[in-house]
Parts: structure tokens; C-alpha cells; sequence
């Protein structure tokens, strides 16, 4: 390389940026970040731009890897440089380290978060503009299989949490299919790292991430039996949380999108999976009331054989529930005798909330040959209690 090829680099900065010994290159990135102020004082936006171009492309896309480590380097030097003016320069700067993160040799990755976290760190909120690529490889550095290049992704994945925690303005409609898709990895650092996102995320005060919540519980449920506790224990606290806050304002919530989700997993052989599941249900037809009717078999379908626990390590899931099964069973009235029951929702629309007998016939009636006593008890006063309250269509459908 010849420093003619490469203006306005000089040809001792273009070698030091090649070579393979760090302090070299540091020395390099010294230099270039000496030249960009005096560039930025003049207002030589030409040079700049210029500049951007040779490490963007000439070093941080080379063949060669120190090279590449070169160009790394130099981009993070022009933003230190740049102070706030960064942010005119965001895509110029992000997209070759990006491109980096691919790169098959791990102190490249490597140097790339580290550049990364550099230019971050000074252009802070107009990185935003590029986050679904800076998540989508902060989820794949979670995982990789180089410790140190995890150790650098670390410090990266907080300086980001801390530029999203600030922002007034931040784009998660454009955030939620990555997050969505992420969140079904079955690697456990991946799964720390979703995990530690939903948390973050939620608990900022301008983001309403339960509106997005129907996309992201299943995937939740499933890291929720993963075998190492502590992520466990992570995502029982990120459940948690989005309980109370359901229940704080449950008007904002869709529950009709993601009780059939709990159903699935109240019915799960992991015990801390189906008590979460059957809590979350217990919770839903409290809190939604008749809305629930339409999935009434689903729901006795999970509660009825809990019924028959008898064990201590099961005795919250059989209490909670005959808790659902007990406020479910009074949300069946006479009204639901007639052809539809409908109710006035917010913005006065009508929506009808309207029991499926025969569905609900069919659970009740493989039910009633279950082997637990307490689970025919529980069968046979639904029949009764459908008897007294909707005489006229028990009758047609039984």
C-alpha cells in the first residue's frame, strides 16, 4: 500500500496501520485523530468524507486481517475526533465495523466491538438510527464461542442498554420481529442476553413493551424451562414483572391473543412452567372476566387434571387452579341461555362474548373418565352448574 493511494493518509500511517503489533496501530489512530480535528476546525468536510472512505472500505473490508484491525481502529479514532459532529457521519462510520462482526478471525470481531463501543460511546442516540443491525450482532456475539469476544460484547450490549435507557425516541416496532425471532434460541448465553433486553426494555418508562407482549410470551415460557438456574430465575423475574404490570392496567392488555399461549404451557411436565402458566391464566379470567368465554374448553382443559395433584411439590399448581376453575365457573350466567351475550366495550364497540357449549361439552365428558376422584367431582358439578344456569342449550348439546 502507498500513502498516494490512500490520501490523506500519510505512507508511515498507511504501514502502521497494517501492522500486526497493536501499539502500532494505536500509534496510527493517534495520528488520524489529530488529523480529523484539524480537518473538523477548517470545516474540510471533503477530507473527512474522504477519509471515511479509505478505512470504511480500503482497510476495514481488506483481505488482510491487520488491515482490517487497521481500518477498526482508524474509524473509531475519526469519531473520538469528531466529538458530537459523529452523528453526520453515523452510516459511514457503523457499517464497515458491522460488516466485521461476520469475520472468521475472533480478534477482528473482537476489535470491531471494541471500535464499535467507541464510536457508540461518542455519537450516543444517533446510533439508533442503525440498532436492529447493532442488536442482530450483539445476538450472535452473545453466543460466540471466543470468550474474549464475548468479554467485548459485554462492555458494548451495557453502553447500548444505557443509549436506549436515555433515549426519548426509540424504534421498537422496527426492534420487535429480531427480538422475536432471538428469542427463540436455544443457546444460553443467547438466551441471558434476550432475556436481559425484554428487562431493560420494560422498566423504560417511554417504551410500552406490553402492547408487543402476545409476540414475545411464548418465547418467554420456553426459556423459562431452560435447565440452568439462573437464567430461570431471569426469566421468572421478567414474568413477573410484566404480571404486575397487567395487572396494574390491565386496559391496555390483549389477553384474548395470549391465553391460548398459557394454555399450551400450563399444560407442561416442568412444574415451575405450568404453576407460572396457571397463575397467568388464574390472573386473565379475573382480570378479563367474560372474555374469556370463548376459551373456555382450552382453559378446563388445562385446569381439570391439575385437580388431581396430591403431592406437595404440586399443591400451589392444584390450588391456583381451583381458583380458575371456581371464578370461570361463575362467569357462566342465565344470560348465556340466550342466542349471544354482548357487552359494551371501550370506544362503543359491541363484541360478542359468547360460550362454546360444545366444545366445552367434549372436555367436560373426557374429563369425566379421568382416574382422579377430585377431577369427576370438579366435571360433574360443571355439569350441573351449566344445567341450572343454561338449561335450554345443555339440553341441545347434551
Amino acid at each position: 500500500m502507498s500513502g498516494k493511494d490512500h490520501a490523506p493518509l500519510s505512507s508511515a500511517c498507511v504501514r502502521a496501520l497494517n501492522d500486526k503489533i497493536y501499539e502500532k496501530r494505536k500509534a496510527a489512530a493517534q495520528e488520524i485523530e489529530k488529523m480529523v480535528k484539524d480537518f473538523s476546525a477548517t470545516k474540510n468536510t471533503l477530507q473527512i468524507t474522504k477519509l471515511l472512505k479509505v478505512l470504511g472500505q480500503d482497510f476495514a473490508l481488506s483481505q488482510n486481517p491487520n488491515t482490517r484491525k487497521g481500518g477498526l481502529i482508524g474509524l473509531a479514532a475519526i469519531a473520538v475526533a469528531l466529538g458530537k459532529e459523529s452523528s453526520l457521519y453515523t452510516g459511514d462510520l457503523i457499517h464497515p465495523i458491522l460488516a466485521c462482526f461476520a469475520d472468521s478471525d475472533p480478534l477482528v470481531r473482537y476489535y470491531a466491538c471494541e471500535s464499535l463501543y467507541n464510536v457508540s460511546k461518542v455519537a450516543r442516540g444517533s446510533v439508533l438510527v442503525h440498532f436492529t443491525d447493532i442488536f442482530s450482532v450483539l445476538s450472535k456475539l452473545a453466543a460466540d464461542p471466543d470468550q474474549k469476544v464475548r468479554s467485548g460484547s459485554e462492555h458494548l450490549d451495557k453502553l447500548m442498554k444505557d443509549i436506549v435507557t436515555e433515549s426519548a425516541s426509540f424504534d421498537l416496532v422496527g426492534l420487535m420481529p429480531h427480538l422475536r425471532k432471538k428469542i427463540y434460541s436455544n443457546n444460553t448465553f443467547a438466551r441471558q442476553f434476550i432475556i436481559s433486553w425484554v428487562s431493560v426494555l420494560d422498566a423504560v418508562p417511554d417504551i410500552d413493551l406490553i402492547v408487543f407482549l402476545p409476540e414475545i410470551l411464548d418465547g418467554l415460557f420456553r426459556i423459562l424451562e431452560d435447565p440452568n438456574k439462573e437464567i430461570q430465575k431471569m426469566c421468572d423475574t421478567v414474568l413477573n414483572e410484566f404480571l404486575r404490570s397487567i395487572k396494574k392496567d390491565p386496559s391496555r392488555v390483549k389477553f384474548d391473543e395470549m391465553i391460548n399461549i398459557l394454555i399450551t404451557h400450563s399444560q407442561s411436565p416442568d412444574e415451575l412452567l405450568q404453576f407460572t402458566a396457571i397463575t397467568w391464566i388464574k390472573e386473565f379470567v379475573q382480570l378479563s372476566g367474560r372474555k374469556m368465554l370463548p376459551f373456555a374448553s382450552g382453559i378446563l382443559t388445562a385446569v381439570l387434571p391439575c385437580l388431581s395433584y396430591d403431592t406437595d411439590s404440586r399443591r400451589n399448581i392444584k390450588e391456583t387452579a381451583k381458583a380458575v376453575n371456581f371464578t370461570f365457573m361463575k362467569l357462566v350466567t342465565e344470560g348465556d341461555d340466550k342466542d349471544s351475550f354482548l357487552v359494551e366495550v371501550v370506544g362503543d364497540v359491541m363484541e360478542e362474548e359468547q360460550l362454546d357449549l360444545p366444545s366445552l361439552v367434549d372436555v367436560l365428558t373426557k374429563h369425566l373418565h379421568h382416574t382422579s376422584v377430585a377431577t369427576k367431582v370438579s366435571v360433574l358439578r360443571w355439569i350441573y352448574h351449566l344445567y341450572i344456569k343454561i338449561p335450554t342449550k345443555v339440553q341441545t348439546s347434551i
